[in-house]
């Protein structure tokens, strides 16, 4: 089994991240996924997620997983929040008993610096690493698809409705984001890790605001 990584988070809260080496046959005898999904490597990426969340948590009711509006996954007992995240070969989950979550995994890319003025704000902005730019901008987007994830409706100005509070890069650190929308705010703990040109972000502590 490819699991690369584990974090207990706290007593009631796992993450992990996946590196896809399998066929689609290995994880086949383990999880399903939706037919809807034609596309050879996202269906494996999703594969590798499902097989994820019961490398967690062995309980966790894979074949109860629904679906909402805003494609974010869900179960509607909520025994366990979860959230799952895919870039390239790699799968990343986050599973909590008792409170929502988020998770994110990116590699930095040209993308990222081309759109960073549409996610970050001009106070963001100004405490990027004149150093390392584009590995700071993806720390800073993976927290905001991080804190998506978490609040899970849809519908977010990643520029208008999140505000991370200024933070130097390092390959690892701590990130505090304000979530600020109509019906719901609140102030987001972040933990993320850079490292082999993969970062891995992801939420689970919150305070009302």
């Amino acid at each position: 089994m490819p699991l690369i990584r584990t974090i207990q988070v706290d007593p009631e809260t796992r993450l992990g991240v996946w590196k896809i080496t399998e066929e689609e046959d290995f994880f086949r005898t383990r999880v399903n996924i939706s037919a809807a999904i034609h596309h050879p490597h996202k269906r494996l990426q999703h594969f590798a997620g499902r097989c994820l969340l019961l490398a967690l948590f062995p309980d966790f009711p894979v074949g109860d997983i629904r679906i909402m509006d805003s494609r974010k996954p869900y179960l509607g007992c909520n025994s366990f929040h979860f959230s799952i995240s895919h870039c390239g070969d790699y799968a990343a989950a986050i599973v909590s008993k008792s409170t929502a979550v988020g998770i994110d995994i990116e590699e930095p890319s040209s993308t990222i610096e081309r759109v960073s003025h549409k996610f970050l704000s001009r106070e963001e902005q100004a405490f990027i690493s004149g150093e390392q730019p584009l590995a700071h901008k993806t720390v800073c987007w993976s927290a905001k698809e991080a804190v998506f994830k978490w609040y899970g409706l849809g519908k977010v100005d990643f520029k208008a409705h999140m505000h991370l509070h200024p933070f130097p890069f390092q390959p690892a650190g701590h990130i505090t984001c304000d979530f600020m929308k109509e019906d719901k705010k609140a102030r987001l703990y972040l933990q993320y890790i850079m490292e082999n040109e993969l970062c891995l972000t992801w939420t689970v502590q919150t305070m009302a605001l």
